[in-house]
């Protein structure tokens, strides 16, 4: 008796999806003779015709609506299935920790670790948010393997003389709006622009570095002060102030803001750093491949 097979279903699956036989096969790299073949034996094992075949394409039969539902539960757990057997092969295995200061949390260091674990599904990755300071002192006293941190004017001049070092990002700083902001419409502002901005500025422990008003503004009018991005951009949005954001963070701005970048020949910018001990192992090294990577997508945006 005929049978379903993965194959013929998978080619059931992408005919419903594309409307044709001719685009299921470009996208499967078959011929268009071996896609009718596969859903004829489809047919003979469903005892039913499951196309509707007509000049303006095909449509699903009640009989291949049931059939394209099941294809699609068993196909992703096929999915599942090969996603588990190759972290069962995967040499890199186990756990690593990885901490990044918050604005890196935003969008770099998420889609990284991404990145690695699909990758490598044996291994788990667990993510530490705080400032640079504090991920320091975790990364000397092997809390953390890899760290995501931000260097340049205005931060401390911090000690990595011990540490391997790669610059993820030559970083910028732009200016959050509400969108109802008379800036928002606008690509640049200079410094003078913004004297007369009410700002929401960060603010943390002691000696931990925070995102105030723009750089160089002298005696800015800090409005709110805020800890966390959430709020601060909740503010922002609220047109209660703006705000200063690295431009790493950009794919993850809420609604109901803009950026507008600043014309300062003063503000000579930051750096993004991902820093580990000399000797990487290989998890280490898979998860700095892939914040290399990442950083360089973002830098393409």
């Amino acid at each position: 008796m005929p049978e379903f097979t993965v194959t013929g279903l998978r080619i059931v699956h992408q005919v419903a999806a594309t409307g044709s036989f001719t685009r299921a096969a470009e996208t499967l790299g078959y011929t268009q003779s071996a896609i009718s073949r596969q859903v004829a034996a489809m047919e003979a094992a469903a005892g039913a015709p499951i196309f509707d075949r007509s000049r303006r394409g095909v449509a699903l039969t009640p009989a291949g609506q049931v059939l394209v539902r099941r294809a699609t539960e068993i196909l992703a757990d096929l999915a599942a299935t090969e996603h588990e057997l190759a972290g069962l092969r995967d040499r890199l295995a186990g756990r690593l920790t990885i901490g990044a200061y918050p604005t890196a949390a935003m969008a770099l260091v998420p889609r990284a670790m991404t990145q690695v674990t699909s990758d490598h599904p044996g291994l788990a990755i667990v993510l530490e948010e705080a400032s640079t300071p504090a991920l320091l002192r975790r990364l000397r006293t092997s809390r953390l393997e890899v760290a995501v941190i931000g260097v340049g004017h205005g931060l401390p001049d911090y000690d990595l003389s011990d540490l391997r070092q790669t610059t993820l990002l030559q970083g910028d700083l732009r200016v959050v709006v509400p969108d109802t902001h008379r800036f928002a419409g606008r690509d640049t502002v200079t410094v003078s622009d913004l004297a007369r901005e009410h700002w929401i500025a960060g603010v943390g422990a002691a000696g931990e570095p925070q995102f105030g008003a723009w750089p160089t503004l002298p005696e800015p009018h800090i409005a709110h002060a805020a800890r966390t991005w959430s709020t601060r951009l909740g503010l922002v949005a609220a047109g209660l102030g703006i705000t200063v954001i690295p431009d790493l963070a950009l794919p993850a701005l809420p609604a109901g803001v803009r950026t507008v970048a600043v014309t300062d020949s003063h503000w000579p910018g930051r750096a993004t750093v991902v820093v580990t001990r000399p000797r990487l192992s290989a998890q280490a090294q898979a998860m700095v491949t892939a914040l290399r990577n990442q950083a360089a997508r973002l830098s393409d945006t």
